[in-house]
């Protein structure tokens, strides 16, 4: 039996977030594992898992070689691709490039902000990508300063052209907040890479962050429509601040509940829907509207979808669901803004869980490092991480993909 070409590679994600804060797409970051990977096995294998309701594909192949392989077998109908621009000195990669902008390929050329491409070349790409360096950053952050003065002095300040952020680029090293508002909010970008969540989070530094106004409509509509136990369930673990919140209130004294309730499920059988949906409503008048918040959320989210698939062979569905609470309840110290074990000191959670989180140990640390390590960090990590876990890159990979290519 051939080997599969998901055997070959090390994988990695970062999600890609418009001006509404919604996932403009998904960047899938390739690594060669071995010489000789079969660029067109490659985006078959991400066709056959790939479907209508997926998110948008970036693929960005970290070798010359293989690029070049993908883009001369991509097709209109497959990823987006990511070109380095200064790899357009090869011409065997220009020529690829060239015929597949004839097929219809989607591609964006990427490289530091400053770097110009020649007519020719420019034509081929949809749009740009640009790296910020430290020095990009502050330009940008200056540049948006000088418009904020002009706003607050009664002129139309638009768009800042000596900023290197352009409008309808994907914007790749954002580290800050006010980086992100700049070049979502001011410049037009299409999308940023990843997301500030630390410095998000730190706008709220002495507080927890709240839940937003917006989770909690979505699980009050779900309700009132009579919807499934699983889609109430699915909706309400899309934030981890409601979901600790409501085990909170599960296991307070006051409540009268049997104690140890420790899964969201259980909690909606035993206060049932009429208390429930009366408790939301309470939320609300606290509740966030902060837009900035829902792609710190994703990413949690995500990250805990990603350890049941990495662990779902033999896990029964409570166990895949106390998985998933491992990893949306991850950064619940950046979230509420204190040490984990003291979060965790106040519900009844799996020791599971709490290692894991923790201290790196039990039977979900493997899949919770993984998880994290996945989401675009060194390739090195994460093969140091397979080989420690006796993991294969296959079902690293394959794991991957099918949490990606997911609908929410």
């Amino acid at each position: 039996m051939a080997q599969s070409v998901l055997g070959s590679l090390t994988l990695g994600y970062r999600p890609l977030w418009n001006r509404a804060r919604a996932l403009a797409g998904l960047r899938l970051v390739a690594h060669e594992d071995a010489h000789s990977v079969d660029g067109e096995h490659l985006l078959r294998t991400l066709g056959e898992l790939w479907t209508s309701e997926s998110p948008a594909l970036l693929l960005s192949v970290q070798g010359r070689g293989l690029l070049a392989n993908v883009v001369a077998h991509a097709e209109a109908a497959g990823p987006m691709l990511e070109i380095p621009a200064a790899w357009l000195d090869d011409a065997r990669l220009r020529s690829a490039v060239r015929s597949a902008r004839q097929r219809g390929v989607r591609m964006l050329a990427s490289g530091p902000p400053g770097a110009d491409l020649d007519m020719e070349a420019a034509r081929c790409f949809e749009r740009r990508s640009v790296r910020l360096s430290a020095t990009d950053a502050a330009a940008a952050l200056q540049a948006a300063a000088r418009a904020r003065a002009a706003t607050a002095a009664g002129r139309m300040a638009g768009r800042a052209d000596d900023s290197p952020v352009r409008p309808d680029a994907l914007v790749d090293g954002v580290a800050s907040r006010a980086l992100a508002e700049h070049a979502l909010d001011q410049q037009g970008a299409w999308a940023v890479a990843g997301w500030p969540s630390d410095d998000v989070a730190h706008a709220w530094r002495g507080q927890p962050i709240p839940p937003t106004r917006r989770a909690i409509v979505r699980v009050m509509n779900a309700i009132d429509e009579e919807q499934s136990l699983e889609r109430i369930e699915h909706l309400f673990g899309q934030e981890p601040t409601l979901a600790y919140r409501l085990l909170l209130y599960l296991n307070s004294a006051g409540l009268g509940l049997p104690t140890g309730i420790s899964s969201l499920r259980h909690g909606f059988m035993m206060l049932g829907f009429r208390k429930l949906n009366a408790w939301l409503a309470e939320q609300l008048p606290g509740a966030s509207e902060d837009a900035n918040l829902r792609p710190l959320n994703a990413a949690l989210v995500v990250r805990g979808q990603l350890m049941g698939h990495l662990m779902e062979a033999g896990i029964e569905a409570d166990l895949q669901r106390e998985v998933y609470l491992c990893g949306l309840f991850s950064q619940l110290d950046l979230v509420l803004d204190e040490p984990l074990r003291n979060s965790f000191a106040r519900i009844p959670l799996s020791e599971r869980i709490v290692s894991a989180a923790i201290s790196h140990t039990g039977p979900y640390a493997p899949a919770l490092l993984i998880a994290t390590a996945l989401e675009s960090g060194p390739p090195d990590r994460v093969r140091a991480l397979r080989t420690a876990y006796d993991l294969s890159a296959e079902e690293v990979n394959r794991a991957l993909l099918r949490t990606l290519a997911s609908p929410d």
